[in-house]
Order: structure tokens, then sequence, then C-alpha cells
């Protein structure tokens, strides 16, 4: 039983060895060709209004304009949240992701528009694989990653 057990552990490793060499191929293929730009709308920033203990949601339309199936991610600022944080677009494709304020601490002195702070949501896409089905898949981030940043801010 011992060295059954060993023997699927030692088959287990080898298969996801393999798998994670496989992606890594496919990342490093998807490197050769450059993303394509994204738009988004709105195209620079997200002006949040007050009063700030109300919790407003905004959309963000992402559109791509390539000719190649891309994924998605955000990074968002402290204090927002975003639905959905990630997805796949095709080609002439658009998805609307909703940001809003976490409104439950707001302190002005904290949030202002202080170039100091990080008050921003960076949008990352990437090429997917040739051939892959319509699902994210955060190994594809592992290659030629582009960024777009929507700056945040605060109107009093």
């Amino acid at each position: 039983m011992v060295a059954f057990v060993n023997s699927y552990r030692c088959r287990s490793s080898v298969l996801l060895s393999l798998q994670l060499l496989e992606s890594r191929k496919q990342s490093s293929e998807m490197a050769l060709v450059r993303p394509d730009e994204i738009l988004t709308y709105p195209s620079s920033r997200i002006v949040f209004n007050a009063p700030f203990d109300v919790r407003h949601t905004y959309h963000i339309k992402i559109v791509n304009v390539g000719d190649r199936r891309i994924g998605w991610r955000y990074k968002n600022a402290r204090r927002c949240g975003v639905d959905p944080p990630c997805g796949v677009l095709d080609p002439n494709e658009s998805a609307l992701m909703a940001v809003w304020y976490e409104s439950s601490d707001f302190e002005w002195e904290q949030t202002h528009n202080d170039p100091q702070r990080d008050n921003r949501i960076t949008i990352w896409w990437v090429n997917a694989p040739e051939g892959a089905t319509k699902q994210f898949r955060s190994e594809w981030f592992w290659g030629d990653i582009r960024r777009k940043n929507l700056a945040i801010e605060y109107n009093p």
C-alpha cells in the first residue's frame, strides 16, 4: 500500500511538472506577440463624488480592439471593489466592470487627491494562448503584460 501511495504521488508530481512546463511554453510563445491596445470608457479617470458614506458604483467598459483573444485582470486601489475581477475578451468584444468605493472608513485627509498615494486602478491584459478556451487562467500573466492606469479622484 505504501509503495502504491508513493508511486501515485510521484506520478502526480510528474504530471504537475509537465503541466507547468506546458503552460510556461505557452506563456513564452504568447510573449513573442505583444498584446494589442485596449480601450476603456472612461479613458483616464474615475471620479467619486461626495457623500462618501454612500456606496457609489461606476462602470468601466473594456474593449479589445486587437485581433487576438486576451485575458484581463485588475489591480485596484485600496478602498475600491471591482466586479468581475478578471475575464477573457475575443477581438472586438467588450466587458463592463463595476467599480465602487468601500465607504466604511472614509477619511478625507487620507484619501485626498494626493499624488503620493496610489489612487488608481490598473488593468492588466495579455494575449491568450492559441486555441485556449474562453476561461481566464492566471498562468497567462507570466508573459508580456500590458497595463493601463485609470486615476481615481475624490470630489468633496
